[in-house]
C-alpha cells in the first residue's frame, strides 16, 4: 500500500459535508483532519501499488461534490519512534 495525501480547498461551508463524503464514499481513506491554513482539510489515502495516483485524485476524490481544488503530496519514507532509525550518515 502507498500512502497519499491531499490537501483539499472546498467551496464555502462545504468541509464537514466534503469529509464526510470521503470517509463515507472513498474506501481508500485513512483520515481527514480539518486544518487552518490556505486548505480546509488534509486526507490520508492508502492506494493499493498498483493503483495510479492520478485516476484515483481525477475519477474518484475529484468526483465528490463541493471540492474546489486539490493539492497532491506523495509520501516515500515513514520516519518515526516505531521505525528503523537512520544511521549518522541520514540514510
Amino acid at each position: 500500500m502507498k500512502p497519499l495525501y491531499v490537501q483539499i480547498k472546498c467551496e464555502l461551508g462545504q468541509a464537514y459535508a466534503v469529509a464526510e463524503a470521503i470517509i463515507d464514499t472513498l474506501e481508500e481513506t485513512s483520515e481527514v483532519y480539518s486544518t487552518s491554513g490556505e486548505y480546509d482539510l488534509l486526507a490520508k489515502f492508502y492506494l493499493d501499488e498498483e493503483s495510479s495516483i492520478g485516476g484515483f485524485v481525477n475519477h474518484k476524490l475529484h468526483k465528490v461534490a463541493g471540492i474546489r481544488e486539490t493539492h497532491t503530496i506523495l509520501a516515500f519514507r515513514l520516519y518515526g519512534r516505531d521505525q528503523v532509525r537512520l544511521d549518522e550518515s541520514g540514510g
